[in-house]
C-alpha cells in the first residue's frame, strides 16, 4: 500500500437477520392459509405471536412487499396482497416467458438426473393431502424445471416472481377446488413424460395449457 493510499473501510458484514427469519415465518402462514389475500398483517399481533419486537416484524414486511406478496398503505397498514386483474394477467405473461425458455433447455440439455428429479418432484404429489400442499409440491415441481434449466439468470428471474405465482395458486384455490387434486396430479405427470420424451412442442403445449387453466379459474370468478 503506497503512502497516499487510504485503508479500506467497509461495513461489517451482516449474517441473516431475525427479520429474514420472521419474513420466512409470515411467508409460511400466508402460503399455508393462515393469512388470506386482503387480510391486515399488523405489526403489534405478530411481533406478540412471534415474541420478538417490532423491529424484526417491520424488516420482515418490507421484505415481503418487495416479493410482492404484501402491501403496505399508509392509512390501512400491511395486508396480504390482493392480485388484481392486471397483476395476473401480467405475471401470468412473464410466467410463460420465463417457462418457454426454461422448457426448451430442459429439453435440449437437461441431464438424466435433473430429469429424475423434476419426475420425483411431481410424484411428491401424491403425499399432498390438502390443496395447499399441493400448491407446495406445484411450485416445487416448477422450481426442478428451472433448476434443470441450468441458466443461472433465467432461475434469479424465476425466484423474483416464485412468490408471487405461489400467492397467485392459493388464489386459485381459493376460488375453486373442484376436482383440484386429482387433475393437478394428471397434468403433471403430463408435463414429465413430455420432458423426457425431450419433445420440446408437446412441452410447450402442456406446459401452455397447464398455466392457461389455472388462469381460466381466477378469471372465471372475477
Amino acid at each position: 500500500m503506497g503512502k497516499d493510499d487510504k485503508p479500506l473501510t467497509l461495513a461489517p458484514a451482516r449474517r441473516r437477520g431475525l427479520g429474514n427469519e420472521v419474513a420466512d415465518t409470515i411467508r409460511s402462514t400466508i402460503f399455508t392459509g393462515m393469512f388470506r389475500p386482503g387480510d391486515p398483517l399488523r405489526e403489534v399481533e405478530l411481533s406478540k405471536a412471534l415474541q420478538v419486537s417490532r423491529g424484526p416484524v417491520r424488516d420482515a414486511l418490507q421484505l415481503l412487499e418487495r416479493e410482492g406478496i404484501v402491501r403496505s398503505e399508509w392509512h390501512r397498514g400491511a395486508t396480504v396482497t390482493v392480485l388484481s386483474d392486471e397483476d395476473v394477467a401480467e405475471l401470468n405473461s412473464l410466467r410463460g416467458a420465463l417457462e418457454e425458455l426454461a422448457v426448451r433447455r430442459v429439453v435440449e440439455h437437461a441431464s438424466d438426473s435433473a430429469l429424475v428429479a423434476i419426475a420425483m418432484a411431481a410424484k411428491a404429489m401424491e403425499r399432498a393431502e390438502d390443496p395447499y400442499g399441493m400448491v407446495r409440491c406445484d411450485i416445487q415441481f416448477h422450481d426442478a424445471v428451472y433448476v434443470a434449466a441450468k441458466h443461472s439468470r433465467l432461475l434469479e428471474a424465476w425466484y423474483g416472481i416464485r412468490s408471487q405465482v405461489f400467492l397467485f395458486l392459493i388464489m386459485r384455490i381459493n376460488s375453486s377446488t373442484a376436482d383440484y387434486l386429482d387433475h393437478v396430479r394428471l397434468e403433471h405427470d403430463m408435463l414429465v413424460a413430455a420432458l423426457r420424451a425431450r419433445n420440446v412442442e408437446a412441452a410447450l403445449e402442456l406446459f401452455a395449457v397447464h398455466r392457461k387453466h389455472a388462469f381460466d379459474v381466477l378469471a372465471s370468478e372475477a
